[in-house]
This record gives C-alpha cells, sequence and structure tokens, in this order.
C-alpha cells in the first residue's frame, strides 16, 4: 500500500515502470531469440559443417557444428536434461514477470529467457527430432580459450553469458528484482523490529 504522503508523480512513474520493465524484458528477449534462428539458418544453409572460414584470421572464424549438450558444447550426450531444464527456466522467468520492477533485471531476463528460448528451439526443432535436436553452433574465437580446448557457440550462448555477468554485478549492487534496494546486516533488523512493534 502506498503511503499518502507519497507524490503523486512517484507513484505515476512507479507505474509507468511497472509497466515498461516487462515490456524491455519481452523486447530484448524477442530481439535476442530472433538474431539468434535468422542466423542459424543462415548458417544451416551457406556453411559446410565441420569446415573453418576464417572472418577476421584468426580473431573470428565460423565453425558450423551441431552441438548435442549444453552452451559452449559442454555436456554433450545430454540433450534431453538441457531441454527439460531450458523448459523450466523459461516457465520460471515468465512467472517472475508478475514481480519485476527494476530495468537491470528486465534485461537480465531477457537475455536469459531470449538465449535459452533460441538454444530450446533447436532441440525441439532440429535434427535428430524432437525433444533431442543439436544446438547449431558456428563462432570461434580460439584466442578466448587460452591454450584449453576450444568450444564453438552461438548468439543465444552470448546473451546467456552476458545476462548471467549481469546479474553478478545486480546481486552485488544489491539491487531487488521489484527495483527496490536490498537491505541488509542491521538495518535489516532494525525494519523488523519496527514493523514488529507497529503490528503490536
Amino acid at each position: 500500500m502506498s503511503d499518502a504522503t507519497e507524490p503523486i508523480a512517484s507513484i505515476a512513474s512507479r507505474s509507468r515502470r511497472r509497466a515498461l520493465v516487462p515490456l524491455l524484458l519481452i523486447g530484448v528477449a524477442a530481439a535476442v531469440f530472433a538474431a539468434d534462428q535468422l542466423v542459424k539458418n543462415w548458417v544451416v544453409a551457406h556453411l559446410v559443417e565441420g569446415q573453418t572460414v576464417p572472418v577476421l584470421g584468426e580473431f573470428l572464424r565460423w565453425h558450423f557444428v551441431r552441438n548435442p549438450g549444453a552452451a559452449f558444447s559442454f555436456a554433450t550426450g545430454s540433450t534431453w536434461i538441457f531441454t527439460i531444464l531450458a523448459a523450466i527456466v523459461v516457465v520460471v522467468i515468465l512467472w517472475q514477470i508478475r514481480r519485476l520492477r527494476s530495468i537491470p533485471w528486465g534485461l537480465f531476463l531477457g537475455l536469459l529467457l531470449g538465449g535459452v528460448l533460441g538454444n530450446l528451439t533447436d532441440r525441439l526443432t532440429r535434427e535428430p527430432g524432437f525433444p533431442q535436436g543439436h544446438v547449431i553452433d558456428f563462432i570461434s574465437t580460439p584466442w578466448m580459450w587460452l591454450g584449453f580446448n576450444e568450444a564453438i557457440y552461438n548468439i543465444a550462448d552470448i546473451a546467456i553469458v552476458s545476462g548471467m555477468v549481469l546479474f553478478v554485478i545486480i546481486s552485488l549492487l544489491g539491487v531487488n528484482i521489484d527495483g527496490s534496494p536490498r537491505i541488509r546486516g542491521r538495518a535489516a533488523a532494525d525494519q523488523t523490529s519496527e514493523e514488529t512493534d507497529g503490528a503490536a
């Protein structure tokens, strides 16, 4: 319930944010999903599987592979498990929209939703078939792996990792999904005490 002394302008601003942040989430997710699927379709139509095509020398190359595992070619052979996990993530994100008021959280969840949907669509629609379709990976950047086995990835993977980096920053800043600052330590205890006294 809003404080009776709260300015009308503040209430209106909060109401606009309540409406716009979920739209931000949906817009970011739609942009990531569309870019991911359009480029993957181009890759399947124009690149030869297993062939490396230099784009910027060794810095950036196209290398088309079909990945039965998780992001960055990890855990191959467990496609159906990742299909189930991805579907659960999508449901949880959609459920959280009703609480969403924070722009950083909207960006994080939008990136995560778009990336998960991109790879989930591959698992549901591409060869060898539902629900074990292989994800289309094609971005090769050997310099990133510092001598470890190189992993090939796609736009959806980039969105997921970018979203998780943003999530770490949000957590460090202590921002809640509803946009309120996180109360810690003594301040949280004092607020709980005040609420208890008020109820009494």
